[in-house]
């Protein structure tokens, strides 16, 4: 695997962020572009898990702007951005009735309307596609069809089944101990392709496995990361940080090996959202995420911008 180098100059303007729309099943998906001038190589960031908005924010609680900052310090690096609403959220609730009707399949089926979009509005060749947790794993799906897509940016994202992290999540939390049996339990039923009856289930546990949103998780626990890395043809960036509660530096691992030619990013101190956290605090770890003033980690955006760029100009 390669190894990506982080030295780059700075670019210090860029034009104001702008409103951008891409064909949705009903209605059109909803995002922001943040232009870094004209034939700069453009990145789509694709959110992860949950109600997570093109910002990085969600309902509960996370409030780390982690998207936003990407976008702002990639665009003083020379690459433009679109962080998009995910299809029945937000500004692009429009898009379906059902946001929790979905599949991994339906996401990268959003990637591949944004990359149209994009490719006619900045007048590029191809897009980018950075995919941040979940996100990336809808990245890897829509790298199976790579036309107008230059690369994938991986950012914290799974290397194995989501079911095995998801155990691996709540077993490390020692909050989730009254409950952990049902959870596995719960995992491990629908993995199987079956339903769960959250009903004798406490709340803390219940919303989790909520019957609305069952459907997406059988669909998503299905999908292998690994198996998906292998068989794409684009050039890859694995990027991980070493102090994500979440996602492992173990994830990271598994999809170099799965694909020896990526490019592997290991950055020191940095969690789940991208910003400098112990690895040994849980509460303090997790306290980054609801504190959008914190920078984003060093090292994340260079590595980013410096495979774009690399990748763009031919000089890596």
């Amino acid at each position: 695997m390669k190894y990506v180098a982080l030295a780059l100059g700075l670019m210090t303007s860029f034009a104001d962020a702008e409103e951008i729309t891409a064909p949705g099943p009903q209605s059109d998906l909803a995002g922001t572009y943040l232009a870094a001038g004209e034939s700069a190589p453009v990145v789509l960031i694709v959110p992860g898990s949950g109600p997570t908005d093109r910002d990085g924010n969600n309902p509960l609680g996370v409030r780390a702007s982690t998207y936003r900052l990407l976008a702002e310090e990639l665009a003083e690096r020379g690459v433009s951005s679109v962080r998009a609403d995910k299809r029945g959220m937000f500004a692009s609730a429009g898009a379906v009735p059902d946001p929790n009707a979905v599949t991994i399949a339906d996401y990268a089926t959003d990637v591949h309307s944004w990359v149209g979009a994009i490719r006619e509005k900045a007048g590029v060749s191809c897009v980018w596609v950075l995919g941040h947790s979940e996100g990336a794993l809808v990245a890897l799906q829509a790298g199976q069809m790579p036309d107008g897509i230059c690369g994938l940016l991986l950012v914290c994202g799974p290397g194995r089944k989501l079911g095995d992290v998801l155990r691996a999540q709540l077993q490390g939390n020692p909050a989730n101990a009254p409950y952990l049996p049902q959870m596995l339990d719960a995992i491990t039923t629908l993995e199987a392709g079956g339903s769960v009856d959250t009903g004798s289930f406490p709340p803390a546990v219940a919303g989790l496995f909520a019957p609305a949103v069952q459907g997406f998780l059988r669909d998503l626990f299905s999908h292998d990361p690994a198996k998906l890395i292998a068989s794409v043809t684009v050039p890859v960036l694995i990027l991980q940080g070493e102090a994500d509660l979440q996602i492992g530096a173990e994830d990271a691992r598994l999809l170099a090996a799965a694909r020896p030619d990526a490019s592997l990013a290991l950055i020191p101190h940095a969690n789940h959202v991208l910003k400098v956290a112990p690895a040994n605090d849980l509460a303090a770890n997790f306290g980054t995420y609801a504190d959008p003033s914190l920078p984003l980690a060093p090292g994340v955006v260079d590595a980013l911008a410096g495979f774009v760029l690399g990748e763009t100009t031919g000089n890596r």
